[in-house]
C-alpha cells in the first residue's frame, strides 16, 4: 500500500507547525512546567498541537491519534490507523534557543510504524519517508551512511550526556535534543545509530522509527524488544536503541562492556530485567505495581520501590544512579513523597 496522500498532508502539516514554533520563538512567550523544571511547555506547544490534530483529523476522520499535547482516552486502541504526533519534540532546546527540535508525526497501522515526517524548522530540513519506499530530505533521497566502524557517529541525548554519559569512553559521541530529529539525522546518513538511558514515550519516536526503517535499520528496545505503537499505556519503560544494523549491534556490545545504564520503569516479571533480581527479590516484589530501576551490565545499580499513592517505600543503590533514577520517576510522575 501507498501512502502518497498521508504522506503529503503530514509534511504539510509539519511545515505549518513549524513556521508557526519560529513564529512564537521570535516573539517571545511564557514557559510552563509538567512536573518539573526539566519537563518545559509553552503556548507554541498547544498551538502547534492543535493545528497539527485539527489538520489530520480533516483529512482522515476515521483515523486515530495520539498526542503529547492532547488528553488521551482509548478510542485511539479500537483504530487500526494512529497518527502520533509530538508538536515540539525537544522543548527544553526550544526554549532554550538551539537548532535542536523538531515537529514530529508519524503514522502507525496494526502497532507498526509506517510513515514519519520530522520538521527541524530552524535548520531548515524536513526528513518524510514511508517503510519500503524510501526518504527524502528536503524531498532528495537519503539513506544510512557507509561510515566505517572508526567513523561511527553515535547521536546521544545532551541531557544524559551532561549528567553521565561524558564518563565514558564511548566514541563519536554527537549529543544533541530531540530523539526525533536524532533518528531522522541517522535515517539521513547524518549519523548512524543512537540509544537512551532513560524511556521515551511513543510521540517521541513514532515518526523517526518510520524513517529508520524506510531506510532499512530498526528502533528497539535496549536489548532488542519490539516497540509496538498505539499501546494503551504509550510511555515505552526503558531505553531504546536504533540506526544502521551493523552500527547497533556493535553499540549494543559497547553499553555491555563500559556498563552504560538504562533505567526501567515499571518493572514486571513480563520483562527481561527481571531476572537481573536474585530468587528472594522476585519473590519480595512480585505483583508490585510501581517498581523501578536502573541496571548495567547484568546488575541492579538502584532500586525505588512506590506505593499506590506514589510515597517511597524503599529506595537503595549507588547515589549517583538512584539520584537519576529518581529524577526521572520525578518527571513521569511529579515530585515523589519521601525521596
Amino acid at each position: 500500500m501507498t501512502y502518497t496522500h498521508e504522506r503529503q498532508t503530514a509534511e504539510d502539516l509539519a511545515r505549518q507547525a513549524g513556521a508557526l514554533l519560529l513564529e512564537h520563538r521570535a516573539a517571545g512567550f511564557k514557559v510552563d512546567y509538567k512536573t518539573s523544571k526539566d519537563d518545559p511547555v509553552t503556548v507554541a506547544d498547544t498551538e502547534a498541537s492543535e493545528l497539527i490534530v485539527a489538520g489530520l483529523r480533516a483529512a482522515f476522520p476515521d483515523d486515530g491519534i495520539l498526542s503529547e499535547e492532547l488528553t488521551d482516552t482509548a478510542e485511539r486502541l479500537g483504530k487500526h490507523r494512529v497518527w502520533i504526533i509530538d508538536p515540539i519534540d525537544g522543548t527544553s532546546e526550544y526554549v532554550d534557543g538551539t537548532p535542536d527540535f523538531a515537529v514530529s508525526i508519524g503514522l502507525g497501522v496494526g502497532g507498526e510504524a509506517v510513515l514519519g515526517v520530522v520538521n527541524a524548522p530552524a535548520r531548515q530540513a524536513l526528513y518524510s519517508g514511508v517503510v519500503g519506499e524510501g526518504l527524502t530530505r528536503n524531498g532528495e533521497p537519503v539513506g544510512f551512511s557507509a561510515r566505517p566502524p572508526a567513523e561511527f557517529l553515535i547521536a546521544v541525548s545532551d541531557t544524559e550526556h551532561k549528567r553521565e554519559l561524558h564518563r565514558y569512553p564511548l566514541p563519536q559521541m554527537l549529543p544533541s535534543g530531540s530523539i526525533a530529529l536524532k533518528l531522522a539525522l541517522i535515517a539521513a546518513g547524518e549519523a548512524d545509530a543512537t540509544f537512551t538511558m532513560s524511556p521515551r514515550s511513543e510521540w517521541d519516536i513514532a515518526a523517526g522509527m518510520a524513517l529508520v526503517q524506510a531506510a532499512g535499520g530498526q528502533v528497539t528496545r535496549r536489548g532488542g524488544g519490539k516497540i509496538a505503537l498505539n499501546s494503551p499505556e504509550p510511555a515505552i519503560r526503558q531505553g531504546l536503541i536504533g540506526g544502521r544494523p551493523d552500527v547497533v549491534a556493535w553499540l549494543e556490545n559497547e553499553l555491555f562492556r563500559l556498563a552504560i545504564p538504562e533505567q526501567q520503569l515499571g518493572l514486571t516479571d513480563t520483562d527481561e530485567a527481571w531476572a537481573l533480581l536474585d530468587q528472594a527479590e522476585q519473590e519480595r516484589l512480585r505483583g508490585e505495581k510501581h517498581l523501578h530501576i536502573r541496571h548495567a551490565a547484568g546488575q541492579v545499580v538502584a532500586l525505588v520501590l512506590l506505593d499506590d499513592n506514589l510515597r517511597v517505600r524503599r529506595s537503595e543503590g549507588d547515589a549517583l544512579h538512584l539520584g537519576v533514577l529518581t529524577r526521572d520517576l520525578t518527571r513521569a510522575y511529579g515530585p515523589l513523597q519521601g525521596a
